[in-house]
């Protein structure tokens, strides 16, 4: 076996997603993978920690991508608003087809220690928000609520989007979602019904 072959990153990630489809997260092992890539187990952790990893391989990357979005924006004047736009901005096929980001995020929801990993990936992706949004010039708490509340808008109108039919645009979901939620958070506190 070639120790550093040209698309070995790539063929774990595969290999690691059938493995995962065919007998469960749980119950698949980093050894194995390799073997399905056709890497040495030493390669496999080269690439990944382990084999959570794997599906937050671009987490970091994505982060960094997207706080230069919001660093970029033209205006901050409405924080959560600037916060979806970058997400729903960003071009998410590039991170894999639809189908299989269907099938991560499945398998995140049916597994708590993926599920925990995802929650603490949002958190920080929340706090980087937060500082960009700060660095403009946004009042901290606002960023902070900003940044939480615009990813979880966010994480509903991409499980629509995944659910939808493949023409179906990310951007005007989190729009519909923006609006959903302008609906049931009243303008004016004091009149709301009680």
């Amino acid at each position: 076996m070639p120790r550093w072959e040209h698309g070995s990153q790539e063929r774990l990630k595969q290999a690691a997603m059938e493995l995962f489809e065919e007998r469960g997260f749980q119950d698949t092992s980093a050894v194995e993978i390799a073997k399905r890539a056709r890497v040495t187990t030493r390669t496999f952790f080269r690439y990944f920690s382990d084999k959570q990893a794997i599906l937050f391989v671009d987490a970091e990357q994505l982060g960094a991508v997207l706080v230069q979005e919001i660093l970029r924006a033209t205006d901050v004047a409405d924080p959560l608003q600037s916060v979806t736009r970058a997400l729903a901005g960003f071009d998410w096929k590039s991170l894999g087809s639809r189908e299989s980001q269907r099938r991560r995020d499945a398998m995140i929801a049916a597994n708590p220690d993926l599920l925990e990993r995802d929650l603490i990936k949002q958190q920080q992706m929340a706090g980087a928000f937060s500082g960009a949004l700060q660095q403009r010039g946004v009042d901290p708490h606002v960023a902070e609520l900003a940044a939480r509340v615009g990813i979880d808008v966010f994480r509903a109108a991409y499980r629509q989007w995944l659910a939808a039919d493949d023409d179906a645009d990310l951007a005007a979901i989190t729009e519909t979602v923006m609006s959903t939620l302008a609906r049931i958070v009243p303008t004016n506190p004091s009149t709301a019904a009680i």
